[in-house]
């Protein structure tokens, strides 16, 4: 499936929760629902994780997670036993019967034994997603691909921990000729094997010194863009949010602040927002590279709970689609992190996710993004 095809596809991320909230009323317990309702929303695309670490080391291997967080919905708040293989190749059966592409990402998730920890090289991360795509491709399911993100927002260590081994203060960047090489090489392993699919790593942090980094191993950027991020705006300090993982602290002052703090300065807020927008379209402008976002515009964490109001929330996220969209630069636009069952407030709105996929489907892609849907392939 070309990444870059002649619209925007309009994607979603379903991260873990695809595999780890399927207990009754989690969301995805009953997959060809839950893809049936994403598609009837506009939706033809979905970003997940694959667990190649877990894949890889076992592939009829059960595994016991342990939670990442109990206070955001994603994935399972308490540990959780699974089975990646041949779920994986189930889920993705079941988005082909219902015409939605698949990225694949990892978060590698802990499980009781660390097996994340045995990555030690760019080749060891290469050959976990070669070990993983040969199922996929074995199963004839290669097509369903749209392309592979090696990690969920390199280098930030939740969920790189393999790269601060021995060193847990170390502040990695990837500016370095350390993490370009380790880029590089890593891309080079799984693409010696499957050319014809398309790499990268996504990210979350370091837009602002884009004109350090070598992207030129990847053959698209994806970067996570929020009004609420730190790089991107002083919103979480003056609320009092601090991505609390095990402590409603972090919710309740969101509950307290967040609406009003947004509503007193929104076009200060809305401003900082587009100004990282801008620079990540800079970015594809100046490297050719196609972008993706599939988590993005508002606040980073937010959740059904009391005293939480999705209103003003679907609106930021539309401001910031809008603006995105415009750029002729994006060939997979998201309209938010929170596009998933569990985000019940959100999922419901049926009308609203219909208008904006609409909106993602309308939009331009620049001419020279446009000239690489001949080889469905944008490398």
């Amino acid at each position: 499936m070309p990444s870059v095809s002649e619209r925007p596809y309009a994607i979603t991320m379903w991260d873990f929760s695809w595999l780890e909230r399927r207990w009754p009323g989690a969301g995805y317990e009953d997959w060809d629902l839950a893809l049936q309702e994403l598609a009837d929303r506009g939706y033809d695309a979905v970003r997940i994780d694959a667990y190649p670490h877990l894949v890889s080391a076992d592939p009829d291997g059960v595994w016991d997670l342990v939670p990442a967080w109990n206070q955001t919905s994603w994935g399972a708040q308490s540990p959780v036993t699974v089975q990646p293989l041949p779920a994986l190749l189930d889920f993705i059966r079941a988005a082909e019967r219902h015409g939605v592409g698949v990225a694949l990402s990892t978060w590698y998730r802990q499980d009781a034994s660390d097996a994340r920890m045995d990555i030690r090289t760019a080749d060891d991360q290469g050959r976990i997603w070669v070990d993983t795509l040969r199922h996929i491709d074995a199963a004839g399911l290669l097509d369903t691909i749209l392309y592979v993100d090696l990690c969920n927002e390199f280098p930030i260590p939740p969920w790189t921990p393999y790269l601060y081994r021995g060193r847990p203060d170390a502040k990695l960047s990837r500016a370095s000729a350390e993490l370009a090489e380790w880029m590089r090489r890593s891309v080079e392993v799984v693409r010696d094997e499957y050319p014809d699919l398309d790499y990268t790593y996504s990210m979350c942090t370091e837009f602002a010194t884009w004109r350090d980094q070598d992207v030129s191993m990847l053959d698209l950027l994806e970067p996570h863009v929020w009004m609420a991020h730190p790089e991107t705006s002083d919103y979480n300090a003056r609320i009092g949010y601090n991505f609390e993982k095990y402590s409603p602290v972090g919710f309740d002052n969101i509950v307290r602040n967040g609406r009003r703090e947004y509503e007193n300065d929104a076009a200060r807020y809305d401003e900082a927002m587009f100004r990282s927008i801008d620079t990540v379209a800079e970015w594809s402008l100046a490297t050719g590279k196609p972008l993706y976002t599939t988590e993005c515009w508002a606040l980073v964490d937010y959740k059904d709970w009391p005293g939480l109001e999705w209103d003003w929330i679907m609106d930021l996220t539309a401001r910031g689609l809008r603006r995105a969209a415009a750029t002729g630069r994006w060939a997979g636009l998201a309209t938010s992190n929170f596009c998933g069952p569990q985000f019940v407030g959100m999922w419901r709105e049926v009308g609203w996710h219909r208008e904006l996929t609409a909106l993602i489907k309308s939009s331009p892609i620049d001419a020279d993004l446009r000239s690489r849907v001949r080889t469905g392939s944008a490398g």
